[in-house]
């Protein structure tokens, strides 16, 4: 594997495995957290995304994860005190900023915001500091972004050099019909490979659009150090219920050993 290929999957899956549609029970979700931190898949990140309403659950659990993510579904951010948190995750209120959230916030220096926007809204004023997460489907087909929707979100963050997580419906590498739903769900390796394209100048559409797993594969040897290291700076991580399925899906493409 090349610096460049190590670069581009290092942690790069959250686990989401409390969220739909695995759905895990907390119990059964840390259980594999523990797990899977200690085979030590780079591709990883061991982050375990927890929504604030279910935090009082977790700290009944004598495992704790390395890293948490919070994702706030309840009206008030609760205090986490000793809990592990380097992530908070919250959805844009229309009637607010998000350098007014990030300061109604005030979280700690080592907590990064990333506050979930709809893919066709320009956002500007975000903060230093401050990331963005976008939503690539759910449980219905109204749910999944349009192409030309996602790429234009993905070149404002290039653009604006804005980092950004993803979330939902990337639930294998590569874009594919589903059939259950009747939509084509995005891949997860189309839409990192379309930041590389994004900062390299190029429109990211086409190769989310993409089915043509040869192709993926060839512009996934062909990126450079420098384009995957700046790809995954803005590209942070997305969540995914599973945390075997995109390692599988990558070694059986061939991208990673």
């Amino acid at each position: 594997m090349d610096l460049g290929t190590m670069t581009l999957y290092t942690e790069l899956v959250d686990d989401a495995g409390l969220f739909p549609p695995t759905s895990l029970h907390m119990d059964e979700a840390l259980d594999r957290n523990q797990r899977d931190l200690e085979r030590g898949d780079d591709v990883l990140t061991h982050r375990f995304l927890c929504p604030t309403g279910r935090l009082d659950r977790l700290r009944a659990h004598a495992y704790r994860p390395r890293r948490i993510g919070l994702i706030v579904d309840t009206p008030q951010l609760p205090e986490f005190g000793d809990l592990p948190v380097d992530f908070v995750e919250i959805r844009l209120d229309d009637d607010e900023s998000v350098a007014d959230l990030a300061r109604r916030l005030d979280l700690p220096a080592h907590v990064r915001l990333f506050v979930e926007v709809s893919p066709q809204k320009r956002i500007t004023g975000v903060p230093d500091g401050v990331g963005l997460k976008v939503r690539c489907g759910g449980l219905k087909a109204e749910a999944f972004p349009a192409v030309e929707h996602l790429a234009a979100f993905i070149r404002s963050c290039v653009e604006g050099d804005i980092p950004f997580k993803a979330t939902a419906g990337l639930h294998h590498a590569v874009r594919h019909f589903d059939p259950t739903l009747g939509v084509d769900r995005h891949g997860f390796l189309n839409l990192l490979l379309a930041v590389c394209e994004a900062v390299e100048g190029r429109d990211p559409a086409p190769v989310l659009r993409t089915t043509d797993v040869g192709h993926l594969v060839r512009l996934a040897e062909a990126v450079t150090e420098e384009t995957a290291k700046r790809a995954r700076r803005l590209l942070v991580s997305y969540g995914s219920c599973s945390t075997s399925t995109p390692i599988e899906d990558l070694r059986t493409l061939g991208v990673i050993q």
